[in-house]
């Protein structure tokens, strides 16, 4: 069974435009034709799920449809793909650390809650950037 555009759009939260925009990119594929529109399997809306949470962690779009497209033997796609992997575990972990300050400072009483040893040594794990 095909989708429609408009449904696949309607689904995924994208405009068609961006859908027509990801196929011209390689993202995706339309499968066929309802008419004029362009018709999509159901498995696109998993692709658009993979595409958007890539593209939350600060993929490009150019890496991302390279990554689409790996294969087993690609070694040196395969070790780019490490380095990503490895940028957004350093990424989690920052994340993770600014999160348990933040929780901490929710629900901190000193007066002022900056001057908290316990938020200060908190604050201090976070790394800049």
């Amino acid at each position: 069974m095909l989708l429609d555009i408009a449904e696949v759009a309607q689904r995924s939260g994208l405009a068609p435009s961006a859908l027509r925009f990801y196929e011209r990119k390689g993202l995706i594929t339309a499968d066929g034709r309802n008419g004029l529109r362009r018709a999509y399997t159901p498995e696109t809306l998993e692709r658009l799920m993979l595409i958007a949470c890539a593209r939350d962690a600060g993929f490009a779009l150019a890496e991302i449809a390279t990554f689409l497209g790996a294969r087993p033997s690609d070694t040196e796609l395969r070790e780019r793909m490490a380095a990503k992997e490895r940028e957004v575990s350093q990424r989690v972990d920052q994340l993770t650390r600014l999160r348990d300050s933040l929780r901490h400072a929710a629900v901190c009483t000193h007066d002022p809650i900056v001057d908290c040893p316990e938020f200060k040594q908190a604050i201090g794990r976070v790394p800049n950037g």
